[in-house]
Formats: structure tokens, sequence, C-alpha cells
């Protein structure tokens, strides 16, 4: 036997007509509490949100979601790392080579004084 729940029910879908909310005919929303007593949730309003999603989006729309960034790898690919460890080498060449310009500037002007 297939156990039919209350809001899957024929006599149970609303019309959205003038109202906002999904319980326009007022039959299921006298039922939350005692459902969400029973299901041990701690509001009726959280069970209505439930249901308006099932509606909207399906069965999916019940998942859980992911919250907050993805995380970030904790090393780069294998293939990257040879070209990041000569562009970190470059990079240091490179850092030598404007300090070095640098003090020489600065001999060459304290030459001219």
């Amino acid at each position: 036997m297939v156990e039919e729940r209350w809001w899957q029910s024929p006599q149970n879908v609303c019309t959205r007509s003038n109202s906002r909310s999904p319980w326009s005919n007022g039959s299921p929303r006298a039922r939350l509490p005692r459902i969400s007593l029973e299901a041990g949730l701690s509001s009726p309003r959280l069970l209505e949100t439930w249901v308006r999603a099932y509606r909207r989006e399906g069965a999916d729309a019940l998942q859980p979601k992911s919250k907050g960034r993805p995380r970030k790898p904790d090393s780069p690919p294998p293939a990257e790392l040879p070209e990041l460890e000569r562009l970190r080498r470059e990079n240091e060449r490179l850092r030598a080579e404007v300090a070095y310009l640098g003090k020489l500037r600065a001999l060459r002007a304290q030459e001219r004084r």
C-alpha cells in the first residue's frame, strides 16, 4: 500500500489566486503544527518552506547545498610545478638585478656631488 502524503494529495493542492501563502485553501496549514511536532521540527514555518521549495523545484530543492567559498587546492597540479619554479627563480633574479641597478645609480649620484 502506498502512503499518500498530505502535500501530494489532489484535494490539498492550493491555487495561488490572490493569496501570497501557498496554503490559500487553509486545510493543510491547520495540520502544520501537528505534523511539525510529530516530525520533531522546531517550527511549522520550516515545514511550510520545505513544501514550497518542493513544489517549486521538486525533490532536488530539498537536497543540502554547499555553503561558502569553494576550497582552494592544497598544491598546484604537477604539470604547473616546473613552470612555477622557473618563474620564482626568474623573479628572484630580476629582484637582484633591480637592487644592483639601484645601488649603482646611488653610487654614481654620490660621485657627481
